[in-house]
């Protein structure tokens, strides 16, 4: 075994834990025992993933590994035994999590409440599957069976099952203390049901950790997950102060405290877990993602069904919370570029375990007292040894289990699907299939997004995002002549769409149609001129024609609206590579910089910047830095070959010579010239060739 620097671990998840609300509490003295790992440990804003679903997110972090990896894709998934969806299950679960690579290690951990642990594994510890506090019966002391596969092993149920909470055993005292104005609620008014009933989940949740810490002294590692921050938030953030417009004065005076009223429960739930767990305990506290609690909050009105998780999900911030603490963590530090990927693999190194090489998350060592050398293997998966997974005949495709039903439907075998029935099994499988394109183009690989998305732009031609996905996805590949068609369709039925028409006039640009791009440019611009969201987008078309005074008036306008958009310092850092104004984009690129540390898009330009000011070892510096915090920046590699090979580090240029070509090979493009960077959005200065040949002359 490797260097172990914590004797036990405790991973803590609180679904939409935000920074925002922890500081303003921490300001007002509140959240003491949060506050407490936080001063004696480090933290750091912990970067997501999209789409941001909790169950493909919460997969992701406990598997080290993007959702098309681990197969667990939505909330829910068809039953294979055909009568209608299920919650997405572990069966589905393509890849090992951590609780079975601990338990094949020999170590003892625990697992509790975790998304898509349902059927519960046969871990060396105890299970509690996200579906334990499910099935609460509707009648006060009525039977409250437990599902079968909820907890391992079975001798704890008996132990488990009183500890659950119904929503009715909320008392009023507890209501009052989220509520304080309760006496002024309206009898029709469910919102305090909804709270109570919310607020007895997460105590089910809570009392089940507790009792697995109590008795169980020996283990090596501990998850508990609570989803209670992000249920409440969706409900109740929009009360929360400053008022949002269509929010009345008396619910803002009812409810407006009831967020910050749950963090601090979240925070004596906390003091309870750390006491039982010891203080030799190593904790990790984390979010999947962050929670919108100002400005930008969203709207939610009377929507489509297809489109509810979508809108839902734009509550969501790009970054979560991370607070190492403990046995082999530095104290009161920060630390920068942590994603959601990095949980598993910094866990396995904290138990003193080896990391996966097809993670694609990395170990932050960087939090860690001593030095750590990374240590790996091939894969955790094809290494031999119980893990606790479910035998090979349980484990399955969902989808592909309801094709070979669906068959056996055609073949008269079996009877027909009830049209309600397989209205939300179609459902299903377009999000599902939605949620894996927007993987792949999240990550780079367009060219696997194209398919999925075409295929759903042609079963729902109307809908929005499908189409315009495609669209964008063919203009990421450079396919504008797919991309023009597919736009200018989408725009003859719905003309008054915004993103369309930009992605046309960009592919038109593209393809040299100067006149019609111009043209289009000028409509959207009369058209739109009051959508401060377009600003910076409308300003990128005019810099991919090349009229960067345009491009210039629009940027600005964007930077007088929002100083601290990071996007507009990108947005002139860009440009100003474009017009050879090197300077100018070092100070944008700094200024990104200092708003936010961990952009590689950031470091990425200012390393152009320097490399064309001829200040090599500083641009050297720069994408070492983007590609720290962005390790498949293909562009960045390839400037390090050219800047590599002048200074006649050629170890080092053939290094990334070899992780351009592995990236190619992963994202299964057809491009095969590494040592050109295309132009994209840099401009054509941004070519590493012309300056190593400007540097030659």
């Amino acid at each position: 075994m490797l260097n172990r620097p914590a004797k036990k671990l405790l991973i803590i998840g609180w679904d939409a834990a935000d920074w925002i609300i922890i500081d303003r509490l921490f300001s007002q003295g509140k959240m003491p025992h949060l506050r407490r790992l936080v001063d004696n440990g480090v933290r750091a804003d912990l970067s997501t993933l999209d789409p941001k679903l909790s169950p493909l997110l919460w997969s992701s972090i406990a598997t080290g590994k993007t959702a098309d990896k681990h197969g667990i894709l939505n909330f829910v998934e068809p039953n294979p035994a055909g009568d209608g969806l299920r919650i997405s299950a572990s069966t589905t679960r393509r890849t090992k999590a951590l609780w079975n690579i601990i338990t094949q290690s020999q170590m003892k951990v625990n697992a509790v409440s975790w998304y898509a642990s349902h059927p519960a594994e046969s871990i060396s510890g105890t299970c509690v599957t996200n579906l334990f506090q499910e099935g609460e019966p509707s009648a006060i002391g009525a039977p409250w069976p437990m599902q079968s596969g909820t907890v391992h092993p079975q001798s704890w149920e008996e132990k488990l099952a009183p500890q659950r909470t119904a929503a009715k055993e909320i008392t009023k005292a507890e209501l009052l203390s989220m509520i304080p104005r309760l006496h002024e609620t309206k009898p029709k008014d469910d919102r305090p049901r909804t709270l109570a009933k919310q607020l007895a989940r997460m105590s089910s949740v809570h009392h089940a950790a507790t009792s697995i810490l109590k008795e169980s002294q020996q283990w090596d590692c501990t998850m508990v997950f609570y989803e209670t921050i992000d249920t409440i938030g969706h409900h109740f953030m929009q009360f929360l102060p400053p008022k949002m417009p269509h929010v009345s004065k008396d619910d803002l005076r009812l409810y407006g405290d009831v967020m910050l009223k749950v963090y601090e429960h979240h925070d004596r739930t906390l003091g309870e877990l750390l006491q039982h767990a010891g203080p030799d305990t190593t904790v990790m506290l984390l979010s999947d993602h962050g929670f919108h609690s100002g400005d930008q909050r969203p709207v939610i009105t009377q929507t489509n069904p297809d489109d509810r998780a979508a809108v839902e999900a734009s509550w969501h911030r790009p970054f979560g919370v991370l607070v190492m603490s403990g046995a082999g963590i530095k104290c009161g530090e920060k630390i920068s570029a942590a994603s959601l990927l990095d949980i598993t693999p910094t866990a396995l190194a904290l138990l003193g375990l080896p990391v996966g090489e097809d993670m694609d998350g990395r170990v932050l060592a960087e939090a860690f007292t001593q030095p750590y050398a990374v240590e790996s293997i091939e894969s955790w998966d094809t290494k031999p040894g119980e893990a606790g997974m479910h035998p090979d005949d349980l484990r399955n495709n969902p989808f592909e289990s309801q094709d070979a039903l669906n068959q056996l439907i055609d073949l008269g075998y079996m009877p027909a699907l009830g049209d309600d029935i397989k209205a939300r099994l179609e459902l299903v499988r377009r999000e599902s299939d939605f949620n894996l394109a927007v993987v792949y183009m999240s990550t780079g690989r367009a060219k696997l997004a194209e398919p999925l998305f075409a295929e759903l732009s042609l079963q729902k031609p109307d809908e929005s995002r499908f189409t315009t996905n495609l669209a964008n996805c063919q203009f990421t590949a450079r396919n504008f002549a797919g991309c023009a068609q597919t736009a200018s369709a989408y725009l003859q039925k719905h003309p008054t769409n915004a993103e369309a028409g930009l992605l046309l006039t960009g592919s038109f640009a593209n393809l040299g149609k100067i006149d019609e791009a111009k043209q289009l440019l000028k409509r959207l611009e009369c058209d739109f001129a009051d959508r401060q969201d377009l600003v910076l987008s409308l300003g990128d078309m005019h810099g991919i024609l090349g009229q960067w005074d345009d491009a210039a008036r629009l940027y600005r306008r964007g930077e007088k609206d929002d100083p601290q958009n990071i996007r507009v310092q990108l947005a002139l850092a860009r440009m100003s590579l474009a017009t050879e104004k090197w300077d100018d984009a070092v100070e944008f690129c700094l200024n990104a910089c200092e708003i936010r540390q961990i952009t590689p898009e950031a470091h990425f330009a200012l390393g152009i910047a320097l490399a064309w000011l001829g200040d090599f070892p500083h641009a050297i510096q720069s994408f070492d830095n983007a590609l720290h915090l962005q390790p498949g920046l293909i562009e960045a590699h390839r400037f390090m070959v050219i800047l590599s090979e002048l200074a006649a580090e050629e170890s080092k240029a053939q290094k990334h010579r070899d992780e351009v070509k592995r990236l190619l090979a992963t994202l299964e493009t057809t491009d095969g010239v590494i040592d050109q960077p295309p132009p994209e959005s840099w401009g054509s200065h941004a070519w590493a060739k012309s300056i190593g040949r400007t540097i030659a002359e």
